[in-house]
């Protein structure tokens, strides 16, 4: 299933803080990862033609999870697994689709879940450094690196050289800091190659949190 503008969607399917700002914790893409990975889960979505799967970030510790619209699309059934491999049955609580590719999921959980931060989007800068979580081809729990490449002000996109593939879709792009400043939409496709070829997209967070602030009215 591949969204195009030139641009194929990031899924897999089978028949989908301030710039420069480096504090003691943002220093080491290490302890980001360690600190945010237990956060981000991988999202199955069960299509009528196949499976889509993407990533999606915990947003809540009672288990509402913030993905992009196209990963669940209209599947029968949705799976949330785990970093730790547990799965959980999923229900679509909000979708925000078209142009706002954002949903959210609810998991029922017995206990508090580790939970991601949201950065303002609003203070980004191009050649900031930033990492990416995802779970591409399945290998979930994939930490990519590079830096923001451009920012596309007039479709409200952040483009990246941090490599993102399908079923990344719905992960987070942090800063140093380690906090969400975009969620992964979309690779550069001229050649109808679905895999990376250093030119990604993520829509802003605050773009992401008006989406929410408007679903809660």
């Amino acid at each position: 299933m591949i969204k195009r503008l030139t641009v194929a969607v990031l899924m897999m399917a089978t028949i989908s803080l301030p710039a420069f700002s480096f504090g003691k914790e943002g220093r080491n893409p290490v302890t980001i990862y360690e600190k945010i990975n237990p956060a981000i889960v991988s999202v199955d979505s069960q299509l009528t033609n196949g499976l889509s799967c993407g990533t999606g970030c915990i947003i809540d510790k009672s288990g509402i999870i913030l993905t992009s619209a196209h990963v669940i699309d209209v599947g029968k059934t949705v799976v949330v697994t785990m970093n730790n491999g547990q799965n959980y049955n999923a229900k679509v609580i909000k979708h925000l689709g078209e142009n706002k590719d954002i949903a959210l999921l609810k998991i029922d959980v017995p206990q508090e879940l580790k939970t991601v931060k949201f950065g303002d989007s609003g203070k980004i800068k191009v050649g900031q450094k930033v990492l990416a979580i995802g779970n591409p081809f399945g290998f979930n729990g994939t930490l990519t690196q590079g830096i923001i490449s451009r920012i596309d002000y007039a479709k409200n996109r952040i483009q990246t050289d941090a490599a993102i593939n399908p079923g990344s879709s719905g992960g987070p792009l942090l800063n140093t800091n380690g906090e969400i400043i975009g969620i992964n939409q979309a690779i550069y496709n001229p050649d109808n190659n679905i895999s990376n070829i250093g030119i990604g997209f993520a829509t802003p967070i605050n773009l992401v949190k008006e989406y929410l602030k408007e679903s809660e009215g």
